[in-house]
């Protein structure tokens, strides 16, 4: 007595591959505009290490807004910082909010904060 062999389907549906494919490139899009804005958060907490170095708060916002100039930085301002001292050191730190557009109504909101080392 032989047993039939099991028609069951094994694999990927075509549903299941454009889902999937859709997922992937979803990912890769948001990741595509998420790249830029972290790139720029590195420059600014590189300005800001740069700025730290200055010993009034002219100078300080002065000394960023040069290096801000120079790494096109667009989103925080020399204004935007707090400067404050503690002991003989300076240190400068920022918080700052990005949105991202995604699709239509929907964005994406991150929410940056750097201080000087």
């Amino acid at each position: 007595m032989q047993h039939p062999l099991p028609s069951q389907q094994r694999g990927l549906s075509f549903i299941g591959l454009v889902l999937f494919v859709a997922l992937i490139v979803s990912v890769f899009v948001v990741g595509a505009k998420l790249v830029p804005t972290v790139i720029e958060h590195q420059a600014i907490l590189k300005a800001l290490n740069k700025a730290s170095v200055g010993s009034t708060v002219p100078e300080v916002r002065s000394i960023f807004d040069k290096a801000s100039s120079i790494d096109d930085i667009s989103s925080v301002s020399g204004k935007d910082l707090e400067v404050t001292k503690n002991g003989d050191k300076v240190v400068v730190s920022v918080a700052y909010n990005k949105e991202i557009s995604l699709v239509g109504p929907a964005y994406l909101l991150i929410k940056y904060t750097g201080t000087s080392k």
